[in-house]
């Protein structure tokens, strides 16, 4: 590295971790689009058009799943393992594979990389790093090939499919499901399974675990070995909240899902009981950010899509593949609400005090993305001819990296597409970390301002 020019082994060696996760992600993208650019990417052996190359780059970097060609007819062998390589990469932690390579070659960490690695991580602490390295490769590997077998197995066995096509399909949706992503090689997604839980059910299971976050995984993996060992168990509050809230939110998505679709011809309407609760169900499960549908999304009915947009901004756990603004920043929000309208002077729950700056930290995600979702929503209403249901449809697919879509990304400007591409990048990398990033410099107030209240409300 000495031979490279002052300002780059600057950017290389003394840049802010957060600054670092967002370089790493938008250099993969960079090289993903170049190789999904080649004429061998493509079935038809012409070279992909530069923005949809990046689109799709983005879109699997960012394991978002939202496509403008289908996935399944348009990218050959080659291109179809791209994505699947960058999904995986994305999934992973651009920064959590660096330090996994880095240790098998070297056997350490620099202290830059252990601090980037702990920024997307969500890791608790410098010295838990290695620890948490480990365990996440463990746990991808591990979710991902149980559900590749299962899916093989029931597409061999089950439906009649030779056995290679069975094993490419199943490993490809079992790392697209774990990872969040959404990408089929199904020209309908998931439609054709509908009814069929072997199927859908591996492929939720699988996108639950993925979405509830990598630090929640490692800890009730490391209580439960605890347990055996002292026979007692304390779960920290982060994962009391992420487990509470992903199970009311995923069983209000599927009362909602079952409630507003149980008639409508178009969706679950000529499914049978058991086939209702079941597309419910998956629907509820992929709207937290996963992005397979079994059902038509662009029938359903208008209440049913601005629930989804709920779920979908909400996301998944932290420090996992999911995007959204996270189910934690949702349950502080809910809790210092709930304390504010008791007159109470602190929030807290499972009688623990939330700090003043989780509070702040809360508020600054979930209005980062409000005002992103809106401000982008406005613009592509400015350049599409669409419902407003369906364009804020898609904007929140996008900024929560969810993938699901109504039909109408495939028919969007080139303009409207690098909005989404941007929603993408944001949601992915996060909005905190991305603002960090992007700040010149971190400033530290040497004073305390008069304090004075504004009227509110």
């Amino acid at each position: 590295m000495a031979h490279l020019p002052a300002p780059l082994r600057r950017m290389v060696f003394h840049t802010h971790p957060a600054r670092m996760v967002a370089i790493a992600f938008g250099i993969t993208v960079v090289i993903g689009t170049t190789l999904l650019a080649l004429p061998v990417a493509t079935t038809d052996g012409t070279s992909a058009p530069l923005l949809t190359a990046l689109f799709t780059a983005t879109s699997a970097v960012c394991v978002t799943g939202l496509v403008v060609v289908d996935t399944g007819t348009y990218w050959s062998g080659f291109g179809e393992g791209v994505i699947l390589a960058l999904i995986q990469v994305g999934g992973f932690g651009i920064m959590a594979l660096a330090s996994l390579l880095a240790l098998l070659m070297a056997g350490k960490l620099r202290l830059r990389m252990t601090l980037s690695l702990q920024a997307e991580t969500k890791s608790s602490g410098i010295g838990d790093v290695r620890s948490v390295l480990r365990r996440v490769a463990l746990i991808t590997l591990t979710v991902e090939a149980v559900t590749a077998t299962i899916l093989t197995l029931r597409l061999f066995l089950g439906r009649g499919e030779p056995f290679d096509r069975s094993l490419y399909y199943g490993v490809f949706h079992a790392v697209s499901a774990f990872n969040n992503a959404g990408f089929g090689l199904y020209a309908d997604s998931l439609v054709g399974y509908a009814e069929d839980p072997w199927v859908m059910l591996p492929v939720a299971g699988a996108v639950i675990l993925g979405g509830i976050g990598f630090p929640v995984i490692i800890e009730l993996l490391r209580h439960r070995s605890r347990r055996r060992t002292t026979g007692r168990v304390g779960w920290s509050l982060h994962l009391k909240l992420t487990l509470l809230t992903t199970a009311v939110l995923l069983v209000a998505g599927t009362a909602m899902t079952l409630l507003l679709e149980w008639s409508n011809r178009g969706t679950l309407g000529p499914l049978g009981v058991g086939g209702k609760a079941l597309g419910a169900f998956f629907h509820s499960a992929m709207s937290r950010t996963a992005g397979f549908n079994a059902t038509d999304i662009a029938a359903m009915e208008p209440a049913t899509l601005l629930g989804t947009c709920a779920l979908m901004f909400i996301g998944g756990g932290s420090g996992g593949t999911a995007g959204g603004i996270k189910v934690t920043t949702f349950a502080v929000l809910g809790v210092a609400i709930l304390a504010e309208v008791r007159g109470e002077p602190s929030s807290g729950i499972f009688g623990r005090k939330l700090a003043p700056h989780v509070l702040r930290q809360a508020l600054t995600v979930a209005l980062l993305g409000v005002g992103l979702v809106m401000a982008s929503s406005i613009a592509l209403l400015a350049m599409v001819d669409a419902r407003a249901d369906l364009v804020l449809f898609e904007t929140v697919s996008a900024f929560g990296t969810v993938g699901l879509s109504a039909g109408l990304t495939y028919d969007l400007p080139a303009a409207a597409e690098l909005i989404l591409i941007m929603l993408m990048f944001i949601g992915r990398v996060g909005p905190i970390t991305l603002v960090s990033a992007l700040a010149l410099r971190e400033r530290r107030r040497r004073y305390q301002l008069p304090e004075e209240r504004p009227i509110i409300g």
